[in-house]
């Protein structure tokens, strides 16, 4: 397949990316900065490096033309960056409603789904304070999802908890529509697994889907 990745310097985009380029994908990977991608060592003949403002659409159409799917790794990494996800992938979108592409996956975070049915009294809890202290973050990943659920791209939300460094195992829960009991953490290797899976499986499709081991 031919996949655009954006966020493609992050933790989870930068696994996306070169979990797609192992899997045989042409990625053309969007970021602002290419020296951060080429300081890790990705490389390779099928991935394109696409540098470009994020906030301008008009600007991003070229990277995501002639795409059959784009992957979205962007998130804001703390609290002041609240609001950015949002902002940015409305940038995406438009571009992609513009080029008529209409596959989309994005990274969110398990609270933004629904709550696991039967939660053990400690997660609530847990749950609860996450929720209090992120909550600027949580309120613009709750934006962009409604963003999509407007827009005309056939999307999915991959919805983790606490995320890790750990190399990828495919080893996971994953709940459509919902979010695993007692899932606590995941591997950021992981998601970009559970991200690329998702790009060929229907049932994920205008859903958010709740990943965690």
């Amino acid at each position: 397949m031919k996949l655009t990745v954006f966020g493609a310097t992050g933790g989870v985009g930068g696994e996306i990316v070169r979990q797609a380029l192992a899997a045989g994908h042409e990625v053309t990977a969007v970021v602002r900065d290419p020296s951060r991608l080429s300081a890790t060592g990705t490389t390779g003949e099928s991935l394109e490096v696409f540098r470009a403002d994020l906030t301008d659409p008009e600007a991003l159409r070229a990277a995501v033309a002639g795409r059959d799917a784009v992957l979205s790794g962007l998130g804001a990494r703390k609290r002041a960056d609240a609001g950015i996800t949002a902002q940015l992938t409305r940038s995406v979108v438009r571009a992609m409603e513009a080029e008529g592409v209409r596959r989309l996956v994005v990274v969110s975070a398990a609270p933004v789904g629904p709550p696991a049915e039967r939660r053990p009294v400690v997660d609530r809890i847990v749950g609860s304070l996450v929720s209090t202290i992120l909550k600027p973050v949580y309120d613009d990943l709750r934006t962009m999802e409604a963003d999509l659920a407007a827009s005309a791209t056939d999307w999915t939300s991959v919805r983790p908890p606490r995320l890790q460094d750990k190399p990828v195992t495919g080893g996971y829960r994953k709940v459509v529509g919902g979010t695993p009991v007692s899932g606590r953490f995941i591997g950021r290797a992981d998601v970009a697994h559970a991200m690329l899976a998702a790009l060929d499986d229907l049932s994920t499709v205008k859903q958010g889907v709740g990943v965690a081991y």
